[in-house]
């Protein structure tokens, strides 16, 4: 019986009370689950009937109390299932989660995006702001550990160790997914969170669809006052409410959260629950119906059963219950398949919305030995009781090792067990226990029990990057920081740590509420036998202990200890020693043993010793010494060098040698000197007047810069703070480099801060770059703080000039000078004969040389001479574009030794080499040419002399930083002033150069060989220096092959000789595909013949006869037929070179070449045909098919000996141009592959090809069958394959159409081509696109130069009233159907019908528009109509449809071969022509004319023509696209040949000669005076023109005149939006996104209105080509730099225009929150949905507003909402609205006088003159009468008769005689 009631747990068998029995009836016919109760209730009659069997009744009974166990088995996680509503308690709260507890010690959790709906939205906002938002609240303070949550589990999964995990949700909408909007009813206990804070409450989310929930303020003020200590509610916080009332059949309910209320409420049966939708949490009222050791089954609700487990009874009544009892339960879950319910009776949760007060127990983690078991649960676990009576439990899963077999045999009650309390379940009020071994016997058992400086032990578990992690316990893992794997830093850790290893470690850092664990394995560390300091009050003065280095300052270390600790040990505490550069001496992670100095707990500092105390007795000894022979700050001293570091050298200070150390930068003043005399001071140099910087600990510094060594000589340098002030100049060094500046020392050991912003007066970006450390720098004081010792500085050169440039220049480029003259005579004194000739060798000297060879560069080694190891080379510069061959004898000059590299830069310059003696004057300005460049000194000749002059490259010694523009380039032109006429020991001029603005750029010299740009190399072939060998060309030889690359085999010949073969010379007949170095294979032994050399220098390939033969690899031949031949003869020994040899190639010619490389950027395919010959295959020419194009990778093996047709050869280049689909000549009838340049709407396509051609595809010839959107699949780039219609003039005329790319295939062609009247046939049914809607009926474009006219009674079968019809339905470009009618082929004329009757498609006007039909009748009388103004004019428009609306326009002939040049290839017929040259005939109609023609411009137009300037179509230039026209109404261009010449040249040819012939005898009769004053009228015209071109005015036509303009007004933002149309009229929108941003970054900051302006155009752009996401940003952006509320009602405008609708709505409901106190926004938002056709909203909109703004404002609304009623809504309500209004405030004169307006607009007169009657008789004041009698007045003037006038002044006259009568009185 029990397992019914368990699988149907509705009741339905409960025993009944006899009051019950009746309503029970009723139930059961009720019950769903009815078929079971008859079986139970026959059994139940037969057991009382029979006599008692005992057999059956033990069976029974065991079956029942098995059923009861089952029934009563408490849940486990396989109980749970998705979509469980389950009632939890919260247990952790953390950043991003929730733990929670669930009943039977379960437990699950909650992400942070599954509290609701309006949380995780505020959270993605928080995402993509990247930084926090005020108004979202994080967890821990919204949830606290204890309070009750319902939840739904969401998921059940598998954590990646294999344990299962339980995923809630809390999100209203889930857990009160059950409940429907009609469910709900008063006195309801929900929960849900708070949505959004309005101003009269809060939305809260309750989760059932279709139902706003309101909390009132005042019904939330007890709860925030008490509960949330006066705070407001925070969205996402967890409330229980109750419904209050429920409005609109659920649409609306109205709640409270008030305590006594939530903590009372009870589910009652009036609440109408069912087991569908039963919430957990909710407290019923409920009877006892059967008591069971494991728990009870109740009954609620009158129908429901439930039951309660043991856990869940009261603890106090436990025992106590009986049948029928009346109890409180609170439901706890329900299963939704099953509709299990299971209550508690617990007193905690029996009062709604108080959270649990117990949350932990006191014996956590203690071990507890012989604990009795009390029950066991074969699904879930067991249950002990513990010595204090209370009962614990454990999960199934914790009552063995996970190892062992499960036995429950050992589980039966009164059994006792040893276990550990592991956790608390607060929903049960029970400890958790564990009888696992490992958890016993663990160490530790939560975070909380681990301590800083603790030793652990853990296994391994995984090894990542950032370090390796550690199982310290069941639930515990631990990180090793990489650092911290071993005392030293470890590369590879896996080699030494393994998955499962034990490891010992110590504790650094735990923090139980993150759940964080930090260990080190650092062996000195782990084994210390020292005491830990693991917080600041352990830290003993003396203490000595071990920590490990964190980071290593210049200023000292920071050592690390446990729990955080550190300190800093500083730089005279590293050592015993001067450590200079700590960084050098010590590591980050290194393991030291340090002594405490002191330690200040409060502040968290301390200080720390390497120098262990034990050390300090050493150095009391001899101070005495010390003393006497102390060097002290700021004296001069001679000193000895000892040695070298890696900084500076070591020395002795003379004569008591005291150990110092001069480091590199403090040898010279100028930075690149330091190196240098480094390098060549030598032990036992001696240096005089050497400065001691600093002395401390025995340790001294010295610095040898000369600027600070006088400084200090001449008093200058201040002791102390007190002797600095502001304004002073000071000289020192600088110190340090930060990213905030530099820190400069002065020579008596004071220092100060230079700020990056006054580091200099150009802009710094990296401190790095201005300054380097050591450097010199002169610092001006700009502020000083006594009290803290610090000063700031500024470098500036405009603060810190010393004096005049011209001086300082010359000072620093002498002192420069004489330091590299000491370095020459150090150099002399070396043994070296080399270093000896370099020392002697000064610029200016010339010297004899022989070139030894040219480098690949272009530069020239020349022979080392007597002297050997010596280096001279000229660059490619200073070779000067001299032919030079090894072995040749040149003059060259010195231009610079360098000292350090031991090389001579020589020129070959033939100014150089030969000076000219000519008297220099001092003083004296002369131009040169910049030679050489030094770091801080150039090298120039003098033009006219060809002298050599040095000059500094800075004027200060803080001018150190140049851009990249001011940079001096050799070749350059510089003006040089000479301070010295005579070269001194330096061998150079001194000058100084004149103003950077009189530099001039070098001229550039053309190569005279083009070297490929990425030509490479086989290494193999470049390995030492390639021996000299004998060998000639003919010869036979062997060798082995070394190695074998794609296009070359590498051979190692006899003597150790390299060798190498091509691939072109392996097989006589190449097989196509194959790879023919693939027959070679290593270590195989070939015969060879030697057919040539390849230059090891240049890798070009050499004939025999060169003079370096020898010293060239051999090239090998291992070809039949070249290995039968006799050796000498058969090979040419003839010089070509590889220029020569490619001009044999002849275009056409198939070769045979081998694949070297695919260049990805380039896109083309390198080859080789020989060792010397290179060429190249375009992408486009290697196939026709497109999947080859894709990926030529899978195609192309390289290596891969491939066919190939010489394309051109290009002389100019060393490479041949090859195509494997044929010669590529592009003729007329070839096919190619070509990539789109450009898509022209509604025009076409321009495509190129390889080579540079170009050519252009109509959107006639895209496809066989035309589209609406022709052209929409193309974008720029996109290969397309190509058939040649014509390849006359310099544009090709394409076609895509497949049956003409590939004819084979034969599809179906279902538009076909039209190329003149001749291709159409009458009765024809043609597709074409509609080119413009004319006078005379639409015209059709039916091909390329093809254009037919439908009339408009052919047009369509309605007359629609309005002719702007024609242009929304019969849009420029639009596909339609239409019939040819007639053919007039002597006019060129093609009659066309759109009519459905004719073609059998729809009107080309929808029915939907109800137009009225067009009858029969007015068809022929329009027709006729037609006819009769002459057909002449039918046809006039065809090519020049354009001018028809544009008045003004006149047009010549155009030459044929103009018209090739057009973006769409239309050849025109020859009707096109005539119709051109009558247009001539317009200025005097001869008597030939037919006096009914117009030639479609009047007279009167033509003025208006010459008025306006400038026609707007652009016809002159053809290769020009037709642009779009602004509405702005500026014109885009112009040109002279727009201009009708008086007579059209004599001998033009023409497509139509014929029809020409009468034009032009027409035109000859014209008499000698008309002939005079055409040819007066087009001279007027053209000077006119010449005037509109040179006016300023003038419109622009291409980005540079705009670039122009916007430069001379730059805060225009007209101009700026027509450069952004202008960009995309050409469908360039990166670029008019760019001009945008320029615009913006352009326009002064003041010019608000104008940046908007931009603001607004880009937002249409991003609105119109851009995507939601860049919309998004730039209307973002623009919100942060504009009013905000401007740029809201912007972007609603434009998506209204552009009929986003539902975004506009959105971005309404964004502005009402936001700006809610602006009527515009409200009445802007009426009005959007008035226009919508949303009355009803825009009624709620106007009743929102009026809550919303304040009083004052309310008329002004309402009148402006009466408006738009009366423009866009009803017109009844508007007037409605204004008589309310009236009513209420007669005396607004303001309202009264919209509403006569708006009667006047939309009402019939008698309204409009009852309202004056109302006006005129109000008592307002004269002045407002007088102007409403003046209205009335003139509303009868123009709408009334004489008689109404004169009533209207009767009653103003009335008026004032009243008026007057009453003042009288």
């Amino acid at each position: 019986m029990a397992t019914v009631e368990e699988s149907f747990p509705r009741g339905g068998t409960r025993k009944t009370h006899k009051s019950e029995k009746a309503f029970q009836q009723s139930v059961e016919q009720d019950n769903l689950f009815d078929i079971s109760t008859e079986e139970e209730s026959t059994k139940r009659k037969k057991s009382q009937k029979g006599p008692a069997k005992t057999k059956k009744l033990k069976i029974e009974k065991r079956e029942s109390s098995k059923s009861i166990k089952e029934k009563f088995d408490i849940l486990s996680i396989e109980s749970l299932c998705e979509g469980m509503r389950i009632l939890g308690c919260v247990k952790e709260v953390n950043e991003l989660e929730l733990v929670i507890s669930l009943p039977n010690g379960l437990q699950g959790f909650v992400q942070v995006t599954e509290i609701c709906d309006a949380y995780t939205k505020k959270l993605s906002e928080q995402v993509v702001q990247e930084e926090p938002l005020k108004d979202l609240v994080r967890l821990p303070e919204l949830f606290s550990p204890g309070m009750l949550v319902r939840c739904v589990v969401s998921s059940l999964g598998i954590t990646e160790r294999g344990k299962k995990n339980v995923k809630l949700s809390l999100n209203p909408r889930n857990v009160n997914e059950v409940l429907s909007a009609e469910a709900l009813k008063p006195g309801m206990l929900l929960t849900g969170t708070v949505s959004s804070l309005e101003d009269h409450g809060y939305l809260v989310d309750i989760g059932v669809v279709g139902t706003r929930a309101f909390l009132p303020l005042q019904k939330a003020q007890e709860y925030i006052r008490q509960k949330n200590k006066g705070a407001k509610l925070k969205v996402g916080q967890y409330l229980n409410c109750i419904i209050e009332e429920v409005k609109g059949n659920g649409g609306v309910v109205s709640l409270s959260i008030g305590h006594s209320e939530v903590s009372a409420a009870i589910a009652t049966e009036e609440q109408n629950w069912t087991l569908n939708n039963l919430l957990p949490g909710l407290v019923v009222k409920a009877q006892v119906q059967k008591v069971t050791p494991l728990g009870l089954t109740l009954n609620f609700l009158s129908f429901f059963s439930g039951l309660v487990d043991f856990m869940h009874l009261d603890p106090k009544k436990a025992g106590k219950y009986f049948s029928n009892q009346a109890v409180r339960a609170c439901v706890l879950c329900v299963h939704p398949r099953t509709r299990a319910v299971r209550l508690s009776l617990r007193p905690v949760f029996l009062q709604p919305g108080r959270p649990l007060t117990r949350l932990s127990c006191q014996q956590l983690g203690a071990v507890l030995d012989d604990v009795p078991v009390q029950g066991f649960f074969s699904k879930a676990g067991a249950t002990f009781r513990l010595k204090d009576g209370a009962l614990a439990y454990a999960r199934l899963s914790h009552l063995s090792d996970p190892k062992n077999i499960f036995n429950p045999e050992i589980f039966k009650p009164g059994n006792t067990h040893k276990c550990r309390v592991i956790d608390y379940s607060q929903m049960d009020e029970l400890a958790l226990l564990s009888l696992r071994t490992s958890i016993i016997e663990a160490q530790y058992l939560r975070y909380h029990d681990i301590k800083p400086g603790a030793l652990v032990k853990g296994t391994v578990l995984t090894i990542k990057s950032y370090g390796m992690l550690v199982k310290v316990g069941e639930q515990i893992r631990g990180l090793v920081p990489p650092m911290h794997l071993a005392d030293i830093l470890m590369k590879n850790p896996e080699k030494k740590y393994h998955v499962g290893d034990e490891v010992k470690c110590r504790v650094l850092l735990c923090d139980p509420e993150a759940k964080k664990l930090m260990m080190t394995l650092k062996k000195t560390l782990v084994e210390s036998k020292l005491p830990a300091i693991t917080c600041y009050a352990d830290a003993k003065p003396g203490l000595q202990t071990h920590g490990f280095i964190l980071r290593v300052k210049d200023y000292g270390c920071i050592v690390k200890f446990y729990n955080d600790v550190q300190g800093l040990v500083p730089k005279h505490e590293l050592s015993a020693e001067y450590v200079p550069d700590p960084e050098r001496v010590f590591y980050t992670g290194q393991v030291v043993k340090v002594a405490v100095l002191n330690c200040e707990p409060s502040k968290e500092r301390m200080l720390l010793s390497f120098k262990l105390l034990s050390d300090s007795k050493k150095e009391c000894a001899g101070p005495s010494q010390k003393k006497r022979r102390a060097v002290n700050v700021g004296q001069l001293v001679d000193v000895k060098v000892l040695g070298k570091t890696k900084d500076g050298l070591e020395v002795a200070v003379l004569p008591h040698n005291i150990p110092a150390f001069l480091p590199t930068p403090h040898l010279s003043d100028h930075v690149a000197n330091g190196p240098l005399l480094y390098h060549w001071l030598q032990a036992g140099d001696t240096l005089h007047r050497v400065l001691c910087l600093s002395q401390s600990e025995g340790h001294v510094l010295l610095c040898r810069k000369p600027a600070l060594v006088s400084t200090v000589e001449g008093g200058q340098d201040p002791k102390s703070f007190s002797e600095i002030h502001p304004g002073m100049l000071l000289i020192g060094f600088v110190k340090n480099i930060k990213d905030y500046g530099v820190f400069v020392q002065f020579p008596s050991g004071l220092s100060g801060l230079a700020p990056k912003a006054i580091m200099s007066d150009k802009f710094v970006t990296s401190t790095s770059d201005h300054f380097v450390e050591g450097q010199t720098v002169v610092a001006k004081v700009t502020n000083v703080d006594e009290e803290k010792q610090r000063m700031l500085l500024s470098l500036r050169l405009s603060d810190c000039g010393l004096g005049d440039l011209a001086t300082t220049s010359l000072l620093l480029l002498s002192q420069c000078l004489e330091e590299r003259q000491g370095v020459r005579s150090l150099m002399s004194n070396r043994d070296s004969v080399l270093i000896q000739t370099l020392a002697e060798m000064t610029p200016g000297m010339v010297l004899d040389l022989e070139v030894q060879e040219v480098l690949e560069d272009g530069s020239v080694v020349f022979s080392e001479g007597p002297v050997p190891g010596l280096v001279l080379r000229a660059s490619k510069y200073h070779r000067a574009g001299q032919e030079v061959e090894s072995g040749q004898k040149k003059k060259a000059v010195i231009l610079n030794v360098n000292m350090l590299k031991l090389e001579v830069h020589v020129s070959l310059c033939h100014d150089l080499v030969n000076k000219k003696a000519k008297k220099l004057k001092k003083g004296g300005e002369h131009q040169a040419i910049v030679q050489h460049l030094e770091d801080s000194f150039a090298v120039a000749s003098l033009v006219e002399t060809g002298h050599l002059a040095a000059f500094s490259l800075t004027s200060h010694l803080n001018d150190t930083f140049r851009f990249d523009s001011e940079k001096l380039q050799v070749g350059q032109g510089v003006s040089l002033t000479l301070k010295t006429t005579e070269p001194g020991v330096t061998g150079l001029l001194l000058a100084v150069e004149g103003p950077a603005a009189k530099r001039t750029m070098r001229q550039t010299r053309k190569d005279s060989e083009g070297v490929d740009e990425d030509e490479e190399v086989d290494p193999s072939l470049v390995v030492g220096t390639v021996k000299k060998h004998t060998l000639s060309i003919g010869d036979m030889v062997t060798g082995t092959v070394k190695s074998i690359k794609p296009t070359h085999v590498v051979v190692t010949l006899e003597d150790g000789i390299i060798g190498c073969i091509h691939a072109s010379h392996i097989l006589d007949d190449v097989p196509v595909g194959t790879s023919p170095t693939a027959k070679l294979k290593v270590g195989k032994t070939v015969t060879a013949r030697v057919i040539g050399g390849r230059d090891m220098k240049t890798f070009k390939f050499l004939p025999i006869s060169h003079p370096r033969f020898i010293r060239t690899i051999p090239e090998l031949s291992v070809r039949p037929s070249e290995l039968e031949k006799d050796g000498h003869t058969a090979l040419n020994t003839h010089s070509v070179s590889p220029l020569e040899k490619i001009k044999q190639y002849q275009a056409g010619q198939t070769v045979t070449c081998f694949l070297k490389k695919y260049n990805v950027v380039k896109k083309w395919l390198e080859v080789e045909l020989a060792p010397d010959i290179r060429g190249r295959i375009p992408l486009l020419l290697t196939s026709l098919s497109f999947k080859v194009l894709k990926h030529p990778d899978k195609k192309f093996r390289i290596g891969q000996a491939l066919k190939a047709t010489v394309v051109n050869p290009d002389s100019s280049k060393a490479f041949l141009c090859l195509s494997l689909i044929g010669p590529h000549k592009l003729e007329k009838g070839e096919v190619a592959m070509g990539r789109v340049v450009k898509v022209t709407p509604k025009k076409g396509l321009t495509v190129s090809f390889p080579f540079g051609k170009i050519g252009r595809v109509s959107i006639f010839h895209v496809s066989d069958s035309y589209l609406e959107t022709p052209l929409e699949d193309f974008t720029p780039q996109k290969v397309v394959r190509c058939y040649v219609l014509s390849s006359a003039g310099h544009v090709l005329t394409l076609s895509l159409r497949s049956s003409r790319t590939n004819p084979q295939t034969k599809s179906k062609i279902a538009d076909p081509e039209i190329n003149s009247i001749q291709d159409v046939q009458e009765g024809q049914l043609l597709r074409g696109y509609v080119k413009s809607v004319q006078l005379r009926g639409v015209l059709l474009s039916l091909g390329p130069s093809v254009v037919g006219l439908a009339r408009y009674p052919q047009v369509s079968q309605y007359s629609p009233s309005k002719k702007a019809l024609y242009d929304t339905y019969l849009p420029e470009g639009k596909l339609l159907t239409a019939k040819v009618l007639s053919l007039n082929h002597q006019k060129n004329l093609i009659e066309l019908s759109f009519l459905p009757s004719d073609t059998g498609k729809p009107d080309v006007f929808p029915a939907s528009l109800e137009l009225p039909l067009l009858k029969q009748e007015e068809r022929k009388i329009e027709a006729e109509e037609v006819d009769h103004k002459g057909e002449e004019k039918e046809k006039k428009n065809q090519k020049g449809q354009e001018e028809a609306q544009l008045p003004g326009k006149k047009k010549e002939p155009q030459k044929p071969h103009a018209k090739k040049q057009g973006k769409r290839p239309h050849l025109e017929s020859e009707s096109e022509q005539e119709t051109v040259n009558k247009k001539q005939r317009k200025a005097a109609p001869s008597e030939e004319d037919d006096s009914g023609i117009e030639v479609y411009y009047r007279e009167g137009e033509e003025e208006i023509g010459e008025t306006r300037v400038l026609p707007k179509e652009k016809q002159t230039r053809p290769a020009e696209v037709p642009r779009l026209q602004l509405s702005s109404g500026f014109v885009w261009d112009v040109g002279l040949d727009s201009l009708t010449p008086a007579l059209p040249p004599r001998g033009e040819s023409s497509d139509s000669e014929e029809d020409e012939k009468p034009q032009q005898s027409t035109q000859k009769k014209k008499s000698k005076k008309e002939r005079e004053l055409e040819k007066q009228k087009a001279e007027k015209e053209l000077s006119r023109i010449e005037e509109a071109l040179m006016d300023p005015g003038r419109q622009p036509e291409s980005a540079d005149d705009f670039d122009r303009l916007v430069l001379s007004s730059p805060n225009s933002s007209i101009l700026w939006l027509q450069y952004m149309a202008f960009h995309l009229q050409a469908t360039e929108i990166e670029k008019a996104r760019a001009v945008a941003e320029r615009a913006l970054k352009t326009i002064s900051f003041r010019e608000e209105q104008e940046k908007l302006n931009v603001w607004v155009a880009l937002l249409n752009l991003e609105n119109m080509y851009g995507s939601q996401e860049s919309l998004n940003k730039v209307f973002e952006r623009a919100v942060q730099y504009n009013e905000p509320l401007k740029v809201f009602l912007h972007l609603a405008d434009i998506y209204s225009k552009s009929e986003k609708f539902q975004e506009a709505g959105e971005l309404y409901n964004r502005m009402l929150k936001r700006f809610r106190q602006e009527k515009t926004v409200w009445i802007k938002y009426g009005a959007f949905l008035l226009r919508r056709g949303q009355a009803g909203a825009s009624h709620r909109v106007m009743q929102r507003a009026l809550e919303c703004l304040p009083n004052k404002e309310h008329v002004d609304v309402i009148a402006k909402f009466a408006q738009l009623e009366f423009q866009l809504g009803d017109a009844e309500r508007a007037k409605a609205i204004f008589e309310n209004t009236l009513s209420t405030y007669p005396k607004r004169t303001d309202v009264w006088s919209v509403y006569i307006d708006m009667a006047i607009k939309h009402g019939s007169q008698k309204e409009v003159r009852d309202i004056f009657e109302r006006v005129i008789h109000l008592s307002l004041a004269p002045k407002r009468m007088k102007f409403f009698f003046k209205r009335y007045l003139d509303y009868e003037k123009q709408h009334g008769s004489e008689k109404d006038v004169q009533a209207v002044k009767t009653k103003a006259l009335e008026y004032v005689e009243a008026k007057s009568s009453v003042l009288e009185d």
